[in-house]
C-alpha cells in the first residue's frame, strides 16, 4: 500500500509542471484557473494535471460556487521525504567509508 502512494507521488511530481502547482499552493489555496495562469496553459489542461495531483492524494479540491479550488495536501510528501532519507542515509555512510579509505590510501603513499 505504501509502495502504491510512493509510484503516485513520484509519479505526480515527476512533471515540472505539477510540481509548479504544488509549489504555488504552499502559499494557499487556489482555484484551478489561478494554478492554469502563470503556466499559459489553458484550463483543460491545468484540470488534467490537478486531477493527477488529487489521485497522487497531494491536493484537494472543493466547490465554491463555480470555482473549483484546490488545497495542498502534505502527507504524501512526507511519506516520500521519509523514503528518500533512509537513501540519503545509506549514501552518506558509503561515501563516508570511500573518504576514510581514499585518506588511508594516501596515507599509505605518503
Amino acid at each position: 500500500m505504501v509502495e502504491q502512494r510512493l509510484d503516485s507521488t513520484f509519479a505526480a511530481l515527476a512533471d515540472p509542471t505539477r510540481r509548479g502547482m504544488l509549489a504555488a499552493l504552499t502559499r494557499g489555496e487556489c482555484s484551478i484557473g489561478q494554478l492554469a495562469e502563470p503556466l499559459a496553459m489553458s484550463f483543460a489542461g491545468a484540470a488534467k494535471h490537478v486531477s493527477v495531483l488529487e489521485r497522487a492524494g497531494l491536493i484537494e479540491r472543493r466547490k465554491a460556487g463555480r470555482q473549483q479550488l484546490c488545497r495542498l495536501k502534505a502527507e504524501p510528501l512526507a511519506e516520500a521525504e521519509a523514503w528518500l532519507r533512509q537513501w540519503h542515509q545509506f549514501w552518506s555512510a558509503s561515501l563516508d567509508r570511500l573518504e576514510a579509505l581514499i585518506a588511508e590510501e594516501q596515507e599509505r603513499a605518503e
